[in-house]
This record gives structure tokens, sequence and C-alpha cells, in this order.
């Protein structure tokens, strides 16, 4: 199943410099884990935001759900989840 996803990060103003460099490389090393198992399909940023938009492609929304759960700036995250399926007129068959 394919989810289309938006995360919008906010970290407190007063959160430590360090503190959030850590967060930000755990975070950094969880999303290339999740992209080379190919759950994390693609992302790109929304221009002027600390956000990006993902599309995830997992067995269920309850996957989404955990993967979701298990990023380090969870916590710190406005999220929007949107379900997709394949469009009829697509070219490409793995558009599932």
């Amino acid at each position: 199943m394919l989810f289309h996803v938006r995360m919008d990060v906010n970290l407190p103003v007063d959160m430590p410099a360090g503190q959030a460099a850590t967060l930000k490389a755990t975070e950094k090393a969880r999303f290339q884990e999740l992209q080379r198992s190919g759950k994390w399909r693609h992302i790109w940023r929304v221009v002027g935001h600390y956000s990006n938009v993902s599309v995830f492609d997992v067995d269920s929304p309850a996957e989404l759900h955990e993967l979701l759960l298990s990023l380090p700036l969870f916590l710190y995250m406005d999220i929007a989840v949107m379900p997709l399926c394949r469009h009829p007129s697509s070219l490409y068959e793995d558009d599932r």
C-alpha cells in the first residue's frame, strides 16, 4: 500500500543545539535504513519549511503507523497521511 505522508518538524526553540544535532543525525540514519528497505520510497523537501512530503510503500496502515512511531523526531512532528492507489491511466505498473 502506498501512502503520501507530510511531516512538519517543530523542534522546541530552547532545545540545546547538541541535542538537536544528535536527534537529526539519528533521524537521518533511520530514514536511510527505511529507504534502503524500500519502505520509504520517495522524499521531497517543502520549500521554506522544516517539512517533507514522502511516499511510503508498506503492507498496511498499522505498519506505516509503527514506522512513523520509530522515527526519532516523531514527538516533534505534525504528520498528515493520505492513502494512495494506482491511477488507471498511469504508464507504470509498479504504481500499486
